[in-house]
């Protein structure tokens, strides 16, 4: 498959909360001096993290304008890396829109760190030790200006329409058929698939959870099996999740905002209903059933995510247990 390359932007205000989402590319990639050919012939996409201001992506967003790089969409770090599914729907998105270079720009003690790079096409976004060239200076402005002067003085700009202002309405949600906010019955006779964790201490746990809540029939899978062949092994659902800011991980699962700096989540410490206030901008997370065929989702009756995965797995078990009133 043959992608027109473009440039993918990754900002983030700070270098750890990207890897807090388990952002893989800042890992993987070797800075270097050059400059990526066709940089300013092609699309820009930009990821920000969610504490980023306006006023900066704006700046930012101007000064591309000025350099020849065309930034025609904004995502949240949070919302891309929020899991499997979601990272996939924006691995689609930039395919779509011919997007094909990424840039990460992050902030730490040091100031500004800016790192471009090729996408190469698949929801891994890099390849293991492929080069990006790097731009670090303290002040955004100044750093801002070095990539102006040299990116006009190392190619020429083709990039002739680029919006002035920041584009940051692009929704993405998992959901590709109904949105229910309840739990799928029918897993009383339906197998469930479980994917791993891949990670030995999580999956030792993941499976003590089940043994020990889940009461209908289940079976653990690799993860990244699409629904054909998870279909052929008789699966009929799949359990799924979400992992990023709470106010996130509710816009992706389409429940409205709350407008609210905290959000009631429902929790069950000793088998009795429980309420749990967790600010809107904590990493939580959400599990959900998702039937193979259709794509329907069910979230549960109550909003039931946590701050650690196995916490709320034990809320979302639990919470389908007690609707169907098993003990």
């Amino acid at each position: 498959m043959r992608f027109s390359f473009s440039l993918f932007l990754l900002i983030s205000a700070h270098w750890a909360g990207a890897q807090d989402f388990n952002n893989p590319i800042p890992s993987r990639i070797k800075e270097s001096f050059d400059v990526p050919a066709d940089l300013l012939a092609k699309r820009t996409c930009v990821f920000y993290a969610s504490d980023m201001k306006v006023e900066q992506l704006e700046k930012i967003q101007k000064s591309f304008q000025n350099s020849g790089i065309d930034a025609v969409a904004y995502f949240k770090t949070e919302l891309v890396f929020a899991g499997r599914e979601v990272t996939q729907k924006i691995t689609d998105f930039l395919n779509k829109r011919e997007i094909s270079f990424i840039a990460l720009i992050s902030k730490g003690s040091k100031g500004f760190s800016f790192l471009i790079t090729p996408f190469n096409g698949n929801s891994t976004f890099v390849d293991e030790g492929q080069k990006a060239w790097a731009v670090n200076f303290p002040d955004l402005s100044e750093a801002l200006q070095i990539i102006y002067r040299t990116a006009i003085n190392n190619q020429p700009n083709k990039n002739l329409l680029i919006n002035s202002y920041p584009e940051t309405n692009f929704p993405i949600s998992v959901i590709d058929g109904r949105r229910s906010d309840f739990f799928a019955i029918d897993l009383k006779v339906d197998h469930l698939a479980v994917p791993w964790f891949q990670n030995a201490e999580s999956d030792s746990l993941l499976v003590k959870l089940f043994k020990d809540y889940y009461p209908f029939t289940y079976a653990m899978t690799e993860p990244g099996q699409d629904k054909k062949e998870l279909r052929s092994k008789g699966f009929h659902y799949e359990l799924c999740l979400v992992h990023t800011e709470g106010a996130i991980a509710r816009e992706i699962l389409g429940y409205p905002p709350s407008g609210e700096s905290a959000i009631t989540s429902v929790t069950y410490p000793n088998g009795d209903v429980k309420l749990k206030t967790i600010p809107s901008e904590t990493p939580v997370y959400k599990f959900y059933f998702k039937h193979l065929e259709s794509g329907n989702v069910f979230l549960g009756t109550k909003w039931d995510a946590d701050v650690t995965w196995d916490s709320a797995l034990r809320n979302h078990i639990k919470g389908f247990r007690a609707e169907l009133k098993i003990p």
